[in-house]
C-alpha cells in the first residue's frame, strides 16, 4: 500500500505480524531504499527509525498500521543515522515507548543522546512482545559497529538483519524469494561497509542456527527462503575476501 504518493513510501506485510516501512530515494547513484519494521503485537516495536528526515514519511506510514501512541519499543541494530535519526521524534509521539538496542549501544551512545533511557539487551536475551518472542543477538562489527546486533523473532521465523544483505536500487519488491547475495555483494564491492572482523564468520554461523525464514532487510528487498543457507553462503563470501586480501599482503 502506498502512504505517499510524492515519495512512493509504502507498507507492506512481510511475516506474520511483521510491516515493512520503505521509503525509495536518489541519494545513491541507482536509487536505494531506507527500510523500517513494525512489529504488531501487545507491545508494537519499530526496528529502525529510519533518518531524522524521514521521520514525517516513515510516521505517516506508521500511523496507518497503529496509532504511534501506542508503540512501546523503538529497536535498531546499532548507533547510525538511518537506524535511530529520528528516535527522539518517535519517543516524543509515543510518550510509553523505549529504546531497545544491545547493552553496549545502550552504554556508548543511547543513554547519552536519547530523551528516555534505552532498555539495554544482553546477547540471547529474549523479550516477549505478546504474541511474539524475540531474541537479541549481539554480533559486534557485523557488519558495522562495536555495538552492532538483531532481533529474532522466534515466533515467526524473521531475523531484522539490519544492513545485511544491503541491496542498492529503488525500485524492489517488498519480499523476495530470490538470489539477494550477488546483488548485495556487488554493493559491497562497490562500496565496502563491512568492517573485516576475523569472527565475522562464526558470528554468521550463529544467525545460521537460528533457523530464520524471513530476513528483514534494512535496505533493498526482504527475502524469505533457507535463511541458514544464505548466511552461511555469506560467511564462506567473507572469509573468501579475508584470504584473497591476506594474500595480496
Amino acid at each position: 500500500m502506498i502512504t505517499n504518493t510524492e515519495s512512493g513510501t509504502r507498507v507492506d506485510e512481510i511475516a506474520q505480524d511483521l510491516f515493512r516501512i520503505s521509503t525509495p530515494v536518489s541519494a545513491v547513484p541507482g536509487g536505494f531504499t531506507f527500510n523500517q519494521f513494525l512489529l504488531r503485537d501487545d507491545e508494537p516495536l519499530l526496528f529502525h527509525t529510519g533518518l531524522r528526515g524521514l521521520f514525517p514519511l516513515v510516521s505517516e506510514a506508521l500511523a496507518t498500521l497503529l496509532p504511534l501512541d501506542r508503540l512501546r519499543h523503538v529497536a535498531f541494530s546499532h548507533f547510525e543515522a538511518d537506524e535511530c535519526g529520528a528516535l527522539n521524534d518517535f519517543l516524543r509521539v509515543a510518550p510509553e515507548a523505549v529504546p531497545l538496542c544491545g547493552a553496549i549501544g545502550a552504554m556508548v551512545s543511547i543513554g547519552d543522546v536519547a530523551d528516555r533511557a534505552p532498555r539495554p539487551l544482553d546477547d540471547g536475551e529474549t523479550l516477549s512482545l505478546g504474541s511474539h518472542t524475540l531474541r537479541w543477538y549481539a554480533v559486534p562489527h557485523l557488519p558495522h559497529g562495536w555495538d552492532c546486533g538483531y532481533l529474532m523473532d522466534e515466533t515467526s521465523g524473521t531475523l531484522l538483519c539490519g544492513d545485511l544483505f544491503t541491496q542498492g536500487g529503488a525500485d524492489h519488491q517488498p519480499v523476495t524469494t530470490a538470489d539477494i547475495l550477488e546483488p548485495s555483494e556487488a554493493m559491497r564491492s562497490a562500496l565496502d561497509y563491512f568492517s573485516g572482523a576475523r569472527d565475522v564468520r562464526a558470528k554468521l554461523e550463529r544467525l545460521a542456527a537460528a533457523a530464520p525464514t524471513t530476513l528483514a532487510c534494512m535496505h533493498g528487498a526482504s527475502w524469505q527462503g533457507d535463511g541458514a543457507a544464505l548466511l552461511t553462503a555469506l560467511g564462506e563470501r567473507l572469509d573468501a575476501t579475508a584470504l584473497n586480501a591476506a594474500d595480496a599482503a
